[in-house]
């Protein structure tokens, strides 16, 4: 039996949310449903590893939850599709192979959600100089010509 996806997802938006008691309920929920497999404990023990990542990260500043801005749709593109490659790559292992996609399952549904206002302290400070990315209003993961066409700077 493959891992219910749609309990997965909604364990993801919980723990985006910071809703640590229902997560844990979701999470035994998917435990439950699991089968006993190498691939399954990765993945498990990846969901397991950001709730407790995501509960501590205010006091963790070396957890990879810490440092994650879960706004930025783009960075979020970026980590799935390494988790991805480290997902296909022959020389993991299972346990590793879900690990992986246990994340790259988690950076879908976080650019997927609309969470506003939600920065780490390295992002907060970053944004100063940073420009904002222009999306298209039908999908929010595609940016338009905008972003690519920058104004001549006059000197």
């Amino acid at each position: 039996m493959p891992i219910p996806q749609a309990l997965v997802s909604r364990y993801f938006q919980l723990i985006a949310a910071r809703q640590f008691a229902e997560a844990e309920r979701e999470l035994e929920r998917v435990k439950q449903k699991m089968q006993k497999t190498d691939w399954n404990r990765g993945y498990f023990r990846a969901l397991y590893g950001m709730y407790l990542s995501r509960k501590n990260s205010s006091t963790d500043e070396y957890s990879f939850f810490a440092k994650l801005d879960i706004t930025d749709k783009p960075t979020l593109h970026n980590y799935r599709k390494e988790f991805l490659d480290h997902m296909r790559n022959g020389l993991h292992g299972d346990f590793d192979r879900g690990y992986f996609s246990a994340w790259a399952d988690c950076m879908r549904i976080l650019t997927r959600l609309d969470i506003p206002g939600e920065q780490t302290g390295n992002a907060k400070t970053a944004e100063a100089g940073e420009e904002k990315i222009e999306t298209l209003r039908s999908d929010k993961s595609q940016a338009t010509i905008a972003n690519f066409l920058k104004p001549e700077k006059e000197e």
